[in-house]
């Protein structure tokens, strides 16, 4: 469980993060949702320690990030797998190699260990057999899923998403969507999704949690969403807005 309590965060003058509440349950899929720039992107930084609050905590698990030294921080971390927005492939790397980097840097398993574990995780995203090509040769949405095997590389408990269906035509969005359902309920994973997409939160969110300026005002399930009336939340749902509201 993901227990986030008044965090705020400042880069120069201007506050990112104003006092944020949320709880993610464990083996639930949270979506965080809100416009460009109302930072949620840098909470995902927070959850894994790339960024330090200014005030306030969050507890992994009943662990204070934000107090503990590095090197139990290093270990929190390969707990998580982050599916980044551009999938972030090397591109001077195999397939293979992509998904094995983690394991070869901070793991103690043999070259033929990570070999296996990268069928493996290429498997659970239905790309196996593509270990030898080379991110010039895979489509959007086939990034997509090897930057997921990746993220799955460290069997991590929790895994976050980037943006991840951006970039993507309808039919492989859906795909992804698919594959991300299954993967949460084959590995018991708790998943954090940011994502704009809404037909995307819909379909995969357990809840949506709405960052507006800085703070979570609403949390609740895609039905329950639908009915706020709250003008925030409406213009964004509707895409556009009847009014300027700030």
């Amino acid at each position: 469980m993901i227990e986030i309590r008044d965090l705020h965060k400042f880069y120069g003058h201007k506050k990112v993060l104003d006092g944020v509440e949320l709880d993610i349950k464990t083996g639930e899929t949270m979506v965080i949702m809100g416009r460009s720039g109302c930072g949620k992107s840098v909470l995902l930084r927070h959850l894994i320690g790339l960024a330090r609050p200014d005030r306030g905590s969050i507890a992994i698990d009943g662990t204070e990030i934000s107090r503990i030294k590095k090197a139990e921080l290093y270990s929190l971390r390969r707990r998580f797998g982050m599916l980044f927005q551009g999938s972030a492939l090397f591109d001077s790397m195999t397939v293979a190699q992509n998904v094995g980097l983690g394991l070869k840097e901070h793991s103690s398993l043999t070259d033929g260990q990570i070999a296996g574990t990268v069928v493996q995780k290429l498997a659970l995203v239905d790309m196996s057999g593509t270990e030898n090509l080379m991110p010039s040769e895979l489509s959007g949405g086939m990034k997509k899923r090897v930057g997921l095997a990746r993220a799955l590389a460290m069997d991590p408990a929790y895994i976050l998403y980037d943006e991840p269906t951006t970039g993507l035509d309808p039919i492989t969005a859906d795909r992804i969507n698919d594959l991300m359902m299954t993967l949460s309920q084959k590995l018991s994973l708790t998943s954090i999704a940011v994502t704009h997409d809404l037909v995307s939160a819909n379909k995969i969110a357990d809840r949506i949690a709405m960052l507006h300026q800085g703070q979570i005002i609403f949390c609740g399930t895609p039905e329950q969403i639908k009915k706020m009336p709250d003008e925030h939340i409406q213009q964004f749902i509707k895409g556009k807005a009847d009014r300027e509201v700030i």
